[in-house]
């Protein structure tokens, strides 16, 4: 593979009360398509200089949701990486072969009505979403693109024990 260091990065699995997970449906942009079938996606995004992962988990979902009404769970152990597609590279103009992500799993402490990710973050930053739902934790690697998945079924062992207590 390419010589290129990954981004760090996080990624956030937010549960609700009966313990099914947060996803989005990406936005297109740029003239990109998602992959029909794989377009949904946890929140996610890179480290800012000097925040520690889990408050960059937590910056990243009020970016992405508006989601701020949320408590600790647990978070996945060591950092999970995935290579971005060749076609893909261009992304970060070149810098990143693909993110290593820390993830975590936040409770949802909140109102639905507190999740906008039409204008998330008071408006302060653009939509990465265009719809979202909550799903259960075990289909959610099949939802993602090929290149994520492996990452995603990682994700689904961490968390599995944290949400299997809370369906109880």
């Amino acid at each position: 593979m390419i010589d290129l260091a990954y981004r760090p990065s996080v990624g956030v699995a937010l549960m609700n009360v009966t313990g099914q997970i947060f996803i989005g449906r990406r936005k297109r942009r740029r003239g990109g398509e998602p992959l029909p079938g794989f377009e949904w996606q946890m929140p996610q995004g890179g480290l800012d200089e000097g925040e520690t992962p889990l408050e960059a988990a937590r910056r990243e979902l009020r970016e992405e949701t508006n989601v701020t009404s949320t408590s600790f769970v647990a978070e996945a152990p060591g950092w999970l990486s995935y290579d971005l597609p060749p076609n893909a590279l261009g992304r970060w103009k070149g810098r990143y072969r693909g993110q290593s992500q820390r993830w975590f799993l936040l409770s949802f402490e909140g109102e639905e009505s507190e999740i906008d990710i039409a204008n998330p973050d008071g408006g302060a930053h653009e939509p990465e979403f265009e719809a979202w739902r909550w799903e259960r934790l075990e289909t959610l690697p099949g939802l993602v693109v090929p290149f994520k998945k492996a990452v995603y079924e990682r994700v689904v062992e961490a968390f599995s024990p944290y949400v299997a207590a809370r369906t109880r």
